[in-house]
């Protein structure tokens, strides 16, 4: 099967896509370790990552998108500039987090594996944050926010939503 000449854009994307491949495919297990490095390095699993991984790892496409399914920390799209996690762990449930949970896809717009409209956030749930007595936690990239309630939560959007203009 021919493959289409890639574009320039897509020139370059492949060739860091090859890179980080040809980093891990050697190793044995390499199909986890491989995406999460390309996660790491792209913010999501690009669509022309899979046929490129399938080859390396002499996997079929579809074994290779199952993978990427089959974990719900894969993206497939680019996320928003910030990434928020809710805590949907018991011992948060316990202390308020569904109803914490709703107020964020309400305030946002969206559900879990979404982005909103404007590219700002991406909401993802997650299991534990490790911050059980502090619950409901979230995590907003790599920051944890305790106690969160949902006024905590408006605040803590409008504050990452704000542009900073230097005026010159």
């Amino acid at each position: 099967m021919s493959h289409p000449t890639p574009q320039p854009a897509d020139t370059a994307l492949a060739a860091q896509l090859q890179a980080v491949i040809d980093q891990h495919a050697a190793r044995p297990g390499a199909m986890l370790p491989l995406l999460h490095a390309i996660q790491t390095q792209h913010g999501y699993i690009p669509d022309a990552a899979v046929p490129m991984i399938a080859e390396a790892l002499r996997h079929t496409r579809a074994e290779v998108h199952g993978i990427i399914s089959f974990y719900h920390h894969f993206r497939t799209h680019p996320p928003g500039r910030h990434v928020i996690q809710v805590c949907r762990a018991e011992a948060c449930q316990a202390v308020g987090a569904r109803a914490l949970e709703a107020h964020v896809k309400s305030a946002l717009g969206v559900d879990y594996h979404e982005t909103t409209a404007d590219r700002e956030f991406t909401l993802e749930p997650v299991y534990c944050l490790g911050n059980c007595a502090c619950g409901p936690s979230l995590r907003v990239d790599n920051e944890i926010h305790g106690r969160m309630d949902a006024a905590g939560f408006d605040r803590l959007t409008a504050q990452l939503s704000a542009t900073v203009v230097e005026v010159k």
